[in-house]
């Protein structure tokens, strides 16, 4: 995450405090998709700050729908769209804690933040931005286009390097949780985009 800190002794970096991980001279970069780096070995604990994350995001949905049902006024439409903002909003907060740190972690594979850092900078604010938006116009079919296409793009870049097997810093949850997210981000970006075309369908249709 912050290879500018070095030491000659086992540590924990002091800007994430994710462990420090042996140099290797002249070792090619390739990265293990079943893996994270500085998280030790993995299992399905290390994965529950994740899953409770989604438990919350998915019950408060579904209570909110309860709600909607005992009133006569439940959609599918009207559940996406809590769900996404529930998601957006969640997410923002937690890259918004470590801008830098996920700014940094972002252009290691971001296609956009690769040619121009500033992007991961921006980016979490243009998720803060869907998440309230969500809330405000969460039928606006120009939004869901928006949000489509961002999230349809920011995905292409971590398919790409997991397809090549190049080595990454997933940050779609910023620095601030610890946790496997390699694959993760994938969900995140391709599983937002597939929410807003099913929005989108259902709109139009």
């Amino acid at each position: 995450m912050h290879p500018e800190i070095v030491s000659d002794k086992p540590g924990k970096c002091p800007i994430c405090h994710m462990n420090l991980v042996l140099k290797k001279e002249n070792a090619p970069k390739i990265h293990n998709v079943s893996e994270d780096k500085g998280l030790g070995k993995l299992t399905w604990k290390s994965y529950m700050p994740l899953i409770a994350i989604f438990a919350v995001l998915l019950l408060s949905t579904i209570t909110l729908s309860i709600r909607d049902t005992s009133i006569g006024n439940f959609s599918l439409e009207s559940t996406l769209s809590y769900f996404m903002a529930g998601f957006f909003l969640t997410f923002a907060t937690f890259k918004l804690m470590d801008l830098k740190g996920f700014a940094e972690g972002y252009s290691t594979y971001d296609l956009l933040a690769q040619k121009w850092k500033g992007y991961g900078y921006i980016y979490p604010f243009i998720e803060l931005f869907f998440g309230l938006a969500m809330i405000l116009v969460p039928f606006s079919v120009t939004l869901l286009v928006v949000e489509l296409v961002v999230m349809l793009f920011s995905g292409l870049g971590v398919a790409i390097k997991i397809a090549k097997k190049e080595e990454f810093t997933c940050a779609c949850l910023g620095t601030f949780l610890k946790v496997p997210l390699t694959k993760v981000t994938l969900i995140e970006d391709f599983g937002m985009a597939g929410l807003a075309f099913l929005m989108l369908i259902q709109i139009i249709i």
